[in-house]
């Protein structure tokens, strides 16, 4: 039934759509509430219609929103930023998602767009590919440059584009693209190149290895210390081919513990050479602590090493002879302590070198040495080490034995090679030597004990008359305690002023009338007494402090004799006697003008005497120098003559005034020899126009033969011991009364030592 209703409606309306009058002539009241009807039903349609198609709309636009939201957060999220460029309107639009943006103006009409703010250095390249992009030379624009920020700092940016639309004339108008802020990158790669740089540069060579020690890259400098071209190591095992594989495996093993390596090495070159290298190794991790890489870094320091040896060598050799010297010795001593190996320590000196020196000059001493030491360089290796200490002082060092045979039979050899004569420079020499010998650990427990002990033995064997040996014992040791003993005591002796003169005096063998008088210097302490000159003269010698007691002396002699002058107690002259180490001094006769100017003692009055055994040390400069003190107006005197090897030749060219006779020569005037030797010694001085002094008379028989054999002057215990100042005064006292000369011997030698 309705749906009838419906048929008929909708004819209906259609006859009425066609033909209004025709419907109308219908039954308009019976079809009316069903045309209402369905105009609503359209209308209602029709507004569903429009619902759905909003509501389409609305979530294609939510989509949009969201695609662009998306794109805004991934652009934001990249560090980028999108512009686009309307060409012919000249706007610039740009999403500014940077956190420092780079404020650009929206309206340029500059190409490129906001140029002003592009760095002046990269202005020409971005607008050359910017220019070859809108001509459509390229089919996209990319450029890196750097732009100026808001906070006026320049930043460097990753620029990209494309042209998006073109007008009518085929020229560009519109292009879009992102502009990126890769700053830190460029820093970065900056700062790889720099080290891709210094890599390059360096003088030493890096290799990279992996985890197997596969070589995965080297540098330049690699090449140049090896000769290995890189194509020949890469991917080849890091080696080192002059050492066993388990050198390696404990490389690796140490930087499994401690993460690195370090140390010297040697390795050979393509070109066979071999070459020094101080090599290290890394370990390269990656976040998780894993190891990634090693790296070697390796210098050549080949040059270094060989500097290293020959300064070894400078210092560790002796320049003259090659010989290895004092340094040495004492280090591979200490270590042979050190490690209390058994051993035994020979040092040795040349007997009278310094007398070669001296006469012969030290271009020759030198030779000689020399000569030695090739001649003794030919001993075996097993008779031990050779060192030269200094000057004429050698050492050999005979290791893990102390065997006496062995020993003397070295010594033995030794002093017998020596011995054997050498030619230098058309002179033939005959030398000898002293050696000392010291035990380990019998004869000292460090280094320094047995150098003192050895060199004790030395100098007792040369005081035994030298070309000989002698081992260490303990009475030796006290023998170099007692001296050093009387070094010490000496040392205090002239700092507390303890050294005396006494006075000898020098009588007319004729009228019995005193001449003159020799200062003889006597050391008395508070504590020991009289310290006897045979006793410490040796020393003092020896250690070169004669020479300071031989200024004393001299210093106070010639003040005490002005004081006696001024008294007229006396008017002749004083012998200060001088020591070999004080005559070589240069400064000789100015110290003596320094003491007679301040004792204001005239230089007439001062008589020096010189041995003979020190003036023939060097003849030629003794003459010189003895001219200079006799120019002076100072008198000169020989003592001991006879007693050394003085040469007629020189004896003649000696401007002496005296020659005084030893003592043993007048001791032995009891036999017809000595009473010989005595004339001939006293017929020689009066041929050389020379006064003529015996020493060490004690007896009238003496004083007798002495008269007869024309002698002027005694001076001995017969008339006087040597007194204090104080008894030679009244010495002097007694002297200028009457028949002074027929004093007793009791009372002219009163207080006397």
């Amino acid at each position: 039934m309705r749906a009838g209703i419906r048929i008929k409606i909708i004819i209906l309306s259609c006859l009425w759509a066609l033909s209004p009058d025709t419907a109308f002539a219908m039954d308009w009241e019976a079809v009316q509430p069903y045309v209402l009807s369905g105009v609503l039903l359209l209308s209602f349609g029709a507004l569903l219609l429009a619902h759905l198609s909003i509501v389409k709309m609305r979530r294609y636009q939510s989509r949009l929103e969201h695609s662009e939201e998306r794109l805004r957060l991934s652009l934001w999220g990249s560090g980028d930023e999108l512009w686009d460029w309307n060409i012919e309107q000249g706007t610039l639009y740009r999403s500014s998602s940077w956190h420092s943006p780079v404020e650009l103006d929206p309206e340029t009409q500059d190409i490129p767009p906001n140029r002003q703010q592009i760095h002046p250095q990269d202005l020409d390249r971005v607008s050359e590919a910017l220019s070859m992009h809108l001509n459509q030379q390229s089919p996209y624009f990319e450029a890196t440059y750097r732009i100026r920020s808001s906070d006026q700092q320049w930043i460097w940016v990753l620029d990209r584009g494309k042209v998006v639309s073109y007008n009518q004339q085929n020229q560009a108008s519109r292009m879009t693209g992102t502009l990126k802020n890769i700053h830190h990158i460029k820093l970065a790669e900056e700062r790889l190149q720099l080290f891709a740089q210094c890599l390059e540069n360096i003088s030493d060579a890096v290799v990279i290895c992996d985890t197997t020690f596969r070589i995965l890259e080297v540098n330049p400098a690699f090449s140049r210390i090896t000769g290995k071209d890189r194509e020949q190591v890469i991917q080849q095992p890091f080696e080192l081919s002059l050492y066993p594989s388990r050198f390696m495996r404990d490389i690796k093993q140490a930087l499994l513990k401690t993460s690195s390596w370090v140390g010297e090495v040697q390795e050979q070159r393509s070109d066979g050479l071999i070459y020094h290298a101080e090599l290290s190794f890394n370990v390269v991790r990656d976040e998780q602590g894993l190891i990634q890489q090693y790296v070697a870094v390796f210098s050549d320091i080949t040059e270094r090493k060989t500097r290293e040896e020959q300064l070894s060598k400078l210092a560790n050799s002796d320049t003259l002879t090659g010989l290895p010297n004092r340094a040495l010795f004492l280090s591979q001593l200490g270590e042979l302590v050190e490690q209390q190996k058994r051993h035994s320590l020979l040092m040795f000196d040349l007997d009278n070198f310094k007398k070669i020196n001296d006469s012969l000059g030290h271009q020759l001493g030198d030779g000689l040495l020399c000569k030695l030491t090739e001649r003794l360089k030919l001993f075996p290796s097993n008779k031990g080490q050779l060192y030269r200490l200094g000057g004429d002082e050698f050492a050999i060092l005979l290791e893990n034995t102390n065997d006496i045979h062995t020993i003397t039979t070295l010594a033995k050899e030794l002093i017998k090679q020596i011995n054997l004569p050498f030619f230098i420079n058309q002179h033939e020499l005959a030398i000898s030597c002293s050696i000392g010998i010291v035990l380990y650990p019998e004869d000292g427990q460090d280094p320094q004990s047995l150098l003192r002990n050895a060199d004790t033995a030395m100098y007792h064997a040369k005081n035994e008359g030298g070309n000989r040996y002698l081992f260490f014992n303990d009475s030796m040791n006290k023998q170099a305690v007692k001296r050093l003993q009387i070094e010490n005591l000496i040392r205090h002796g002239l700092k507390e002023d303890f050294f005396s003169v006494y006075y000898q005096p020098k009588m007319d063998i004729h009228t019995g009338k005193l001449v003159g008088m020799e200062a003889l210097v006597r050391f008395i302490t508070p504590k020991r007494g009289i310290i006897s000159p045979a006793t410490f003269i040796p020393v003092a010698e020896e250690t070169g402090q004669i020479v300071e007691i031989g200024a004393v002396v001299l210093r106070k002699a010639c003040q005490q004799v002005k004081a006696w002058i001024d008294q007229e107690l006396f008017h002749g002259r004083v012998a200060v006697n001088l020591s070999a180490k004080q005559f070589m001094l240069p400064y000789l006769c100015e110290q003596i003008d320094d003491v007679l100017q301040q004792t204001e003692l005239p230089s007439y009055h001062l008589e020096l005497e010189i041995t003979e055994g020190t003036v023939m040390q060097s003849p030629t400069m003794a003459i010189d120098t003895m001219k200079k003190l006799r120019a002076r107006g100072i008198h000169l005197a020989m003592d001991d003559f006879g007693t050394g090897y003085s040469s007629l030749a020189y004896l003649k060219q000696f401007p002496l005034n005296t020659l005084k006779i030893d003592k043993a020569f007048i001791d032995d005037m009891d036999t017809a020899r000595g009473r010989n030797m005595v004339d001939t010694i006293v017929t020689i001085a009066h041929n050389l126009s020379l006064t003529v002094v015996a020493e060490g008379v004690e007896e009238k028989q003496q004083l007798d033969l002495l008269k007869q054999l024309r002698c002027e002057v005694i001076q001995g215990y017969y008339y006087s011991k040597p007194l204090s100042a104080e008894d030679f005064s009244q010495f002097l006292q007694q002297q200028q009364t009457p028949k002074a000369s027929q004093i007793p011997r009791s009372v002219a030698t009163v207080s006397a030592l």
